[in-house]
């Protein structure tokens, strides 16, 4: 078995679309106007709005209503990253609700923690120890 993707269910798909494509810097796949996929090496957060819980199970799936899951991204350098998405400038300072700013982890990973505009949590994070970097890298 293979871990392949999650959801997010969403009562603005266009919105929260170009919210990833611009924090990651990813394209988002469309398939209809109310599913999309953003598609790492990794994996894939896949983005679905309201009208797409019924094929599952009516009331299944609320937006906006998650408390529990974070999404979490590798990136390259969390603090720079910091900088570029709560920055100033024509291409920045669009992350305005930032819980933790770069922070180095018990594990070994340097974690930027912040909402999404519909409340999740989303992770970036970057190993910095030599036993996370060997997690992730290998070596």
């Amino acid at each position: 078995m293979d871990f392949v993707s999650i959801r997010i269910i969403t009562g603005d798909v266009a919105r929260l679309a170009a919210f990833y494509e611009r924090a990651t810097g990813a394209r988002v796949t469309w398939f209809t106007e109310d599913f999309a996929e953003l598609r790492t090496s990794g994996a894939t957060l896949a983005i679905a709005g309201t009208r797409t819980v019924p094929l599952f199970a009516p009331g299944s799936a609320r937006p906006a209503d998650n408390h529990s899951v974070i999404t979490e991204f590798l990136v390259d350098d969390v603090d720079r990253v910091h900088r570029e998405l709560t920055g100033s400038g024509s291409d920045a300072g669009f992350v305005t609700d930032v819980v933790s700013g770069p922070t180095t982890m018990p594990w070994g990973n340097r974690s930027l923690l912040f909402r999404d505009p519909d409340g999740n949590l989303v992770n970036f994070f970057t190993p910095v120890t030599p036993e996370a970097k060997k997690k992730f890298f290998g070596g």
